[in-house]
């Protein structure tokens, strides 16, 4: 499967659609992989400019744009749940092993949700989209994400490469679809507390969430990407596509140490189109970007993506 323009991508990166973490000293890193531009401009007023043109936006969004909202990221120091790291548990043997941990795993994280709310760089992502829907300009969000919050901010255009928490597929007859169910089955109820101490609850199966549809019975996870799972196809095509198309990129919050995502930025760049980083640090990929700026995506992005003067508002 061809993740984006071959005629961009080296032939070794078209199975790059399995998800898969990269090493931080890993020799492939994104930026390896095409020419290196010169070191990213900070300069706001170029970026703005750029902006007021573009016709087809396309917002790169990462675990940093929830965690300005306080969803757990499970990623960098501290980051784990019990003695986890998310890429422990969120694997398919993993579930093979354990189902009942990796579904209190991810019923804490479907919880935890219901507390979180979208924050001003969801917000003010949606709110372009909608300012400049009449004005025939596209914002369309790819998001490595899982919570929801893009659509809860009112984003319409969004796509999930990783899925969503609040979906569920069968093991058996594969069926799809949501679920926010609180809690998800009655055995989870009051389960899944992070604290290091906490004792697995070693939910039979049987007792875990199970398929409803045609009395099928089957056990059913979380309809979302693991590590060393591929993508889904048909949301590959529609970012490719989109990325194909776009005269402006951002990137939002994202470490860019995950495959395929963290090579979208840079194919797009190496074309001659706008990228803009928004990151509260430099990533392996910032060098290889037209612009950089440093900080919360909630300070930046109301600004960024706020009116320009040229629009017809």
């Amino acid at each position: 499967m061809t993740l984006l323009s071959t005629n961009n991508f080296p032939k070794v990166l078209n199975i790059a659609c399995r998800r898969t973490r990269l090493h931080p000293f890993s020799c492939k890193s994104p930026q390896s992989l095409f020419c290196s531009q010169t070191m990213a401009s900070s300069d706001f007023s170029a970026f703005r400019e750029k902006f007021g043109k573009a016709k087809n936006i396309v917002v790169l969004t990462g675990a940093g744009v929830s965690a300005e909202s306080g969803v757990p990221t499970f990623r960098g120091a501290g980051g784990l749940w019990r003695k986890f790291a998310a890429q422990d548990l969120a694997t398919p043997e993993a579930f093979a092993r354990n189902p009942s941990l990796v579904w209190e795993f991810y019923h804490y994280r479907r919880e935890v949700m219901a507390s979180k709310h979208p924050n001003p760089a969801h917000i003010a992502i949606a709110e372009c989209e909608k300012r400049l829907k009449p004005q025939n300009r596209d914002v369309t969000v790819i998001t490595q994400n899982i919570d929801e919050l893009h659509y809860r901010a009112g984003s319409k255009n969004v796509l999930e490469l990783h899925g969503s928490l609040f979906k569920t597929r069968c093991v058996r007859c594969h069926d799809v679809r949501v679920n926010r169910d609180s809690p998800i089955c009655d055995a989870l109820a009051g389960k899944g507390a992070p604290d290091p101490s906490a004792e697995d609850a070693r939910i039979p199966e049987e007792n875990l969430p199970r398929c409803t549809k045609d009395n099928c019975g089957g056990l059913l996870r979380p309809h979302v990407v693991w590590f060393g799972e591929n993508l889904d196809r048909s949301v590959l095509n529609a970012a490719q596509r989109k990325l194909d198309a776009c005269d402006l990129c951002l990137v939002v919050g994202t470490s860019s140490v995950v495959y395929p995502a963290c090579l979208f930025a840079p194919e797009v760049a190496s074309r001659g189109v706008p990228v803009a980083e928004f990151n509260v640090e430099p990533t392996d990929v910032t060098d290889s970007l037209g612009f950089h700026f440093r900080g919360p995506a909630g300070e930046w992005l109301p600004k960024a993506l706020g009116p320009h003067p040229d629009e017809n508002i």
